[in-house]
């Protein structure tokens, strides 16, 4: 079974950064891609950012596009995100997503189904 495990959230004041970290553990874990997504209460789950590792072509939600970098490292199933001029409307319970399956020409890589594997979310509030 693949584990992945975020880390980094936390409580901030605006304008403040914070990293994230997903690190995958479990039974060999090959990812094409991966990424992170967020909650807020009452919202449905939405698309922050992803990296697919054959490329190292990076996507971004315009709402983060410009304050937000995503990194990792594939060989170790390991994957950042940078948040920097946190906003208010940015406090949600972060999730790291795992995509197995190869890129296709259909693979858009923002949408919840295109993801494989998930992790428990951290929560990130921003204060204003």
């Amino acid at each position: 079974q693949v584990q992945l495990v975020e880390s980094g959230g936390g409580l901030v004041q605006a304008g403040s950064s914070l990293r994230l970290s997903c690190a995958a553990s479990g039974r060999t874990f090959s990812s094409s891609a991966m990424g992170w997504f967020r909650q807020a209460p009452g919202k449905e789950r939405e698309f922050v950012a992803a990296i697919r590792w054959h490329t190292g072509t990076t996507y971004y939600a315009d709402s983060v596009k410009g304050r937000f970098t995503i990194s990792g490292d594939n060989a170790k199933n390991t994957v950042y995100l940078q948040m920097n001029s946190l906003k208010p409307e940015d406090t949600a319970v972060y999730y790291c997503a795992g995509r197995s399956r190869k890129f296709t020409i259909a693979t858009f890589a923002r949408k919840i189904n295109e993801y494989d594997y998930w992790g428990q979310g951290t929560q990130v509030t921003v204060s204003s």
